[in-house]
């Protein structure tokens, strides 16, 4: 019987192979140490600690008042937010159709002078800024409304044809302007001074008061105060300028009312004021 040897050694071939696999590993363990960023984790921590990109708050002229619009009335009025104040706040110069008095039809391109007006200030912070009158009879601030130091949201509305220019002395410091651009959006026919208008009522041009307009304010808006007397009961209206118009304030609930016009308020059985 013949007694076995010794293990046969590994060829040179075996060898060879054994090696190149070895070298393998070792130069993958080595990529991984040098590009941790290649890992799931390290991807996350990285973007976990990218600094966070923000957009410059805007810059307005030199005198405003920034302010966060809340809610969009119509297409000349909205409401603010100023240092957690609320105040409606009525663009000075221009006039847009009616769409919110309840005792007026809503005028045509009134619908889309809202939404214009919605689509470029809501949500935003604006520029408010100041002429010579502070608030208007309904207690309203009465400004110019800045999108940043080039755009006024007052001049857009009557360049793109969604309002008319409307003078209100003494806030009058844009006006000229305003015409202007109101001139150009009737040239061109754009908004309410288009054939969709332009078929039912023409819009009344810069500076006239609209046809049926209030007395007074020359747009839709009743300026008449209709005041009942607490010493007698009388009924007594007072009209801008007045004596007692100022101080005059209304009381819905107690059976006080704004009037349109003079003969409104005499036809509903109020005396005009003798002051």
């Amino acid at each position: 019987m013949r007694k076995l040897g010794p293990p046969t050694a590994p060829t040179t071939a075996v060898l060879v192979i054994t090696a190149a696999i070895l070298a393998l590993f070792v130069l993958a363990a080595c990529e991984d140490e040098a590009h941790p960023q290649d890992t799931p984790g390290a991807t996350q921590t990285a973007a976990t600690t990218a600094p966070t990109a923000s957009l410059p708050p805007p810059s307005f002229p030199d005198g405003t008042t920034p302010a966060l619009v809340v809610r969009v009335v119509d297409g000349d009025t909205i409401e603010v937010e100023v240092e957690g104040e609320t105040y409606k706040v009525r663009y000075i110069g221009i006039d847009t159709p009616e769409t919110v008095d309840p005792r007026r039809p809503v005028g045509c391109f009134g619908e889309e002078a809202s939404a214009a007006n919605r689509a470029l200030v809501e949500g935003l912070i604006v520029g408010l800024e100041g002429d010579v009158s502070d608030t208007d009879t309904f207690g309203r601030l009465l400004r110019y409304v800045w999108l940043n130091s080039q755009e006024m949201v007052n001049a857009i509305l009557v360049r793109d044809g969604y309002a008319q220019a409307s003078a209100y002395p003494p806030d009058v410091r844009y006006q000229e302007f305003f015409d202007g651009l109101e001139a150009g959006a009737r040239s061109a026919g754009r908004g309410l001074w288009g054939p969709v208008c332009l078929e039912t009522s023409a819009p009344t041009p810069a500076g006239s008061p609209a046809e049926g307009a209030c007395d007074y304010s020359g747009t839709s808006e009743a300026v008449i105060k209709g005041n009942i007397s607490t010493n007698s009961g009388e009924k007594i209206f007072h009209v801008p300028g007045g004596g007692f118009y100022e101080q005059t304030v209304i009381d819905e609930a107690a059976g006080e009312r704004w009037f349109c016009s003079e003969s409104d308020a005499v036809a509903a059985g109020w005396r005009i004021s003798l002051r």
